[in-house]
This record gives structure tokens, sequence and C-alpha cells, in this order.
């Protein structure tokens, strides 16, 4: 454990327990509690970060609100996992007109490395030389294809990345992300517009050029708020819509 007590929390003159976090933060994006296992124990962290435990539970609350960390009760507070019902609650944002949620079959329908676009290196804090990796996937709900997925990563935090990863893996996309890659998918910036569908995306949707669409674009950040992923949804919403939990 490189985190060392009291180095970078300042007994005056801020937010404790924001700080307690950052730190937190920066030892889970160093990749020193790893997804699925266990932090240390309360008496310990505070210990560490030379803090009461009223602080220290006020920082390790608001990680759980965020779905950063993960408490299981009498066992302990664990470095949360993106899993199939994870991403089905979290991140995946689309019901039927009713309300259902179901989870989606995917197709991968292209897949190229190639020079970062002007507004992925934008969106992704790159330079215009930066390599990228796109790739394209079409959703299906209830058998019937209702989103396009452009994606955008960058080439240097995925270099091993293969079509054959992205086409066969077994769970959700985030968590290949951070099984192969080490990359935990912690928050989403989401913006929507109302479209008209091109060819391409009215031909993969099996609807006419032209038609009303739906585009959610989004930047996905990991730890430090790094951004990681660019994608733009393309959504056919004559069965489906979007939809985000009312917050408890």
């Amino acid at each position: 454990m490189n985190i060392k007590a009291n180095a970078s929390i300042p007994a005056v003159g801020t937010t404790l327990y924001k700080e307690v976090q950052r730190e937190v933060l920066r030892a889970l994006a160093a990749g020193e509690w790893k997804p699925g296992t266990a932090i240390p124990a309360e008496k310990k962290l505070c210990e560490m970060f030379s803090v009461s435990i009223g602080t220290l539970r006020k920082a390790i609350d608001e990680l759980v609100a965020e779905n950063i960390l993960i408490r299981h009760q009498g066992r302990g507070t664990f470095v949360a996992q993106h899993n199939r019902a994870q991403q089905m609650f979290r991140f995946f944002n689309f019901t039927d007109h009713a309300g259902n949620k179901t989870y989606p079959q995917l197709s991968l329908i292209s897949y190229a490395k190639r020079r970062v676009d002007k507004v992925a290196a934008e969106k992704l804090h790159l330079s215009a030389s930066d390599k990228a990796i796109a790739f394209t996937n079409l959703l299906y709900l209830e058998e019937q294809p209702v989103i396009v997925d452009d994606i955008v990563l960058p080439e240097p935090l995925f270099a091993s990345l293969t079509e054959e990863q992205i086409r066969n893996r077994p769970n959700t996309l985030y968590n290949l992300y951070q099984t192969d890659f080490g990359i935990s998918i912690i928050r989403t910036e989401e913006r929507l517009r109302a479209g008209t569908a091109q060819p391409r995306y009215a031909e993969l949707l099996g609807i006419k050029p032209g038609a009303p669409i739906l585009e959610v674009r989004r930047v996905a950040f990991s730890y430090d708020d790094k951004p990681v992923e660019w994608r733009i949804s393309y959504v056919n919403t004559d069965k489906h819509e979007y939809a985000v939990p009312t917050a408890q």
C-alpha cells in the first residue's frame, strides 16, 4: 500500500472528508485496491488518514452513494465491479414505453484503429496526432434493432484491445474495460439531441432515411475524472425511450 498516513490531508483549511475521498480515489486509480476486493477496515483507514471515524464514514458514504464502493453487511466495503446487473441499472438508460428494461443483444458491425477525429479528440483530451480505436455496435431489444453505438477509445489506454475481445466478451463492455485493462467507469455525462436517421443508421435500424431518431452523446470517465470513452448512440424511439431513474 502506497498511501502514507496524513501525507496529503491538511489539518485545516479544507474539508477533511473530501480530502479522504480524493486519497481513496487516488488509491483506486493506482490499482492499490482492485475491483471486487475489500478496502481496509475503518479503524485502519482512520489511522492511515489521521481522521476521525465520523469524517471517514462521511467520505466512504458518498463513494458508496456514487457506486464506486459497495457495502456488504457483515463483510465490509468493497470496490465496485462492473457486471451485467450493475450495467443495466446504472449505465443503460433505455426502456420500452411501459418502463420495462431488458438486457440488449449486441452485434459488432465494424472495428478499426485510426487517427482520432476532432470531436473525439476534444472529448477525450487527446491531440490531433493521437490514435484511437473506433467500433460500432448494433443493439437489439426484444429481437428488434433499436440502438447503434459509435464508440471511440484512446488507443494508448486500450492498445491491446482486439476485435475478437469486443465481439466475444462474456459480460458488458465496461466489465471488459475493467477486467482486461484496469479501467473502471465511475460516471458518465450525456447530452440528448433530436436527429434524423442518416442512410447508414437507417439501414441498421430498419427505418427509412430521414426518420426521427434520438441521439445520445456520452463521455465516460474513470477515476480522477479521466475521460476514457466517447460514444454517440442513435436510437429508434418507435417502441423504446430514454429513461433515467429518479434519484432516491
